[in-house]
């Protein structure tokens, strides 16, 4: 959330951000709202001065009738206090992050910016065979009774392909762990001020699983969870950043994207992540470089699983409402002909911590709002799909990427009505 100090003095800044993430916001309305709180601060203030020099002084009648009449004016002004602040706070949760000057102005994906390739895209001498016709093949994945028994975008991993799938997990946080981020597992079940911390409500609550229980929902990153978990504290500047690599099961109802990759494993309502989150000082410099350390640990996963891929620097219309600057990689896809995303690389600035209330005390004293990073690891089971179409092979198995053969045992699968 932007404060409305930053919102007054970078007005036109402010509109020209919410215009080029494709948002409207009324700034003239919250200036305007803010303008009479703190109207109603000064008259309640006034006040309540008056009625302490009041209390001083010897009762009569005449100071009796007063009190009486600045308890009834209190009253009505604390009132007004109490809604102009919800309708105040309610335009403020629907203005987005201000971009950093260097990401690109545009509308939609045609305008992000291509900045890496890395890998060979590969070339087969045979029709390749997409992941969902190689699941059925090798018997790994049972779409026909994950639709029967979990609904529509259901899905079962089966053999080699569970092994592989837990195989992928537990080596994608091991090594970041071994980079000295803080291994934590993250609750799924969670509070919707995470959720609006995280900048998740208002803009993407219906993609959002809500639970029976009040305030319940289920995650759909790591992110939510784990950015909360310092809310309402003040760090140390010392302490920081404070790295975190976070596993958590995800859902998400995917309800703006029907007709959108219906099919296979690309976009489900179940999946499981590997997170890196980052709480770091107030400090741009300082983000940027850790926005890079953040994409250097996916990119080598990537090289590691020797999967070709592209980073892309996401424009102004084609980023989320809480990013200051975004990076994209997508992985070769075979039977999509193209990269498909597989890690979201965001740098959030204070926008999630001052929804949160996460500071820290810098060394002169100082308290500021931390800033935010996060960007996927590892999500399973789409990183799959590029697994199994990369490596595919002529007689229909699959060669696992040699860094996973030692977890998994077994360094291909082989389909079963064909055990060369």
């Amino acid at each position: 959330m932007l404060s409305v100090n930053f919102i007054r003095q970078n007005k036109q800044k402010v509109i020209e951000a919410a215009k080029n993430k494709n948002r409207e916001i009324d700034v003239d309305k919250i200036l305007k709202l803010d303008d009479q709180r703190l109207d109603f601060i000064h008259k309640t203030q006034n006040l309540r001065e008056e009625r302490n020099k009041l209390s001083k002084q010897k009762i009569d009648e005449k100071l009796k009738t007063r009190g009486r009449e600045i308890k009834v004016e209190l009253k009505k002004f604390e009132e007004q206090l109490i809604i102009n602040n919800q309708q105040l706070n309610e335009l403020l949760s629907f203005v987005p992050n201000v971009p950093l000057d260097e990401v690109p102005i545009g509308k939609d994906s045609t305008d992000n910016k291509e900045i890496k390739k890395w890998g060979e895209v590969p070339k087969f001498d045979f029709a390749p065979k997409s992941h969902i016709e190689l699941g059925k093949l090798l018997d790994v994945i049972d779409f026909k009774r994950g639709a029967k028994i979990s609904g529509f975008r259901g899905y079962f991993l089966k053999n080699e392909l569970a092994v592989l799938h837990f195989a992928l997990l537990f080596y994608v946080f091991n090594k970041l762990v071994k980079n000295g981020y803080t291994p934590i597992i993250a609750p799924a079940v969670i509070k919707s001020f995470t959720l609006f911390g995280s900048g998740q409500f208002p803009w993407g609550e219906q993609d959002v699983y809500k639970l029976n229980d009040d305030d319940a929902y289920l995650a759909g990153t790591a992110e939510q969870p784990v950015t909360a978990y310092f809310s309402d504290e003040i760090l140390a500047e010392n302490d920081l950043p404070k790295k975190f690599v976070a596993f958590s099961p995800c859902f998400r109802k995917e309800a703006g994207a029907y007709g959108k990759d219906t099919k296979g494993l690309y976009r489900v309502h179940e999946f499981w992540k590997v997170e890196q989150v980052i709480i770091a000082k107030n400090d741009y410099d300082q983000a940027r470089q850790l926005h890079e350390e953040l994409q250097k640990n996916c990119e080598e996963i990537l090289q590691e699983l020797n999967l070709p891929y592209r980073v892309l620097l996401m424009c102004t219309g084609d980023m989320g409402e809480p990013q200051i600057k975004k990076y994209d990689t997508e992985t070769w896809m075979p039977s999509r002909n193209n990269y498909g995303e597989t890690m979201s690389n965001s740098i959030m600035g204070d926008f999630q911590t001052r929804r949160l209330n996460i500071k820290y005390r810098s060394k002169d004293g100082k308290v500021n709002y931390c800033f935010s990073l996060n960007n996927t690891a590892l999500a399973s089971p789409r990183i799959l799909i590029a697994i199994l179409e990369n490596f595919q092979q002529k007689d229909g198995s699959v060669i696992i990427p040699k860094v996973l053969q030692p977890l998994v045992g077994f360094s291909r699968i082989i389909s079963k009505n064909n055990p060369a």
